[in-house]
């Protein structure tokens, strides 16, 4: 039985295989501001989901192979749901993920004007955490869990 057959716990999806649709028991989900480019969106969700996948192992299935045997990079092995909403909203999503202890990476506006990983991390660090200029928030956790986390936003346009 391959991956696309079971469900996050292993079950059997049904009769059919690849075919019929898997419900994942967890969600990845990036929700971004509302009043980003959408060079700052693309950017913001990459950064975000880099983070989750390299954290949470568990998320990343197989690695790709084409017919002609050429490999190519493992992917989430679920869909990476993203949702908008303004200022308060993310705040607020933040301030959940945090409360209930979900796996959570953040973008904050300051990190426009780095160039490098080192330099993102103290920016981050520079700020306490009621304080950050939040532009996107990334969460991993129970689909119910996250779905609580992301009250009030809406799924991207």
């Amino acid at each position: 039985m391959n991956d696309e057959t079971k469900n996050e716990n292993g079950a059997q999806a049904g009769a059919g295989g690849a075919d019929r649709p898997v419900r994942f028991d967890t969600k990845i989900a990036v929700l971004l501001r509302d009043d980003l480019e959408t060079w700052q969106r693309l950017n913001v969700t990459a950064f975000l989901v880099s983070g989750l996948g390299t954290a949470l192992p568990e998320v990343v299935g197989e690695p790709y192979e084409d017919a002609d045997g050429t490999p190519y990079l493992p992917m989430f092995r679920q869909p990476v749901l993203v949702f908008e909403g303004g200022r308060e909203a993310v705040t607020a999503a933040h301030e959940r993920a945090v409360r209930r202890g979900l796996p959570t990476a953040v973008f904050t506006a300051d990190l426009f004007g780095t160039g490098h990983d080192r330099a993102n991390r103290a920016a981050v660090a520079a700020v306490g955490r009621d304080r950050l200029d939040l532009v996107g928030v990334a969460v991993h956790g129970p689909r119910n869990s996250v779905d609580k986390v992301l009250k009030g936003a809406r799924m991207h346009r």
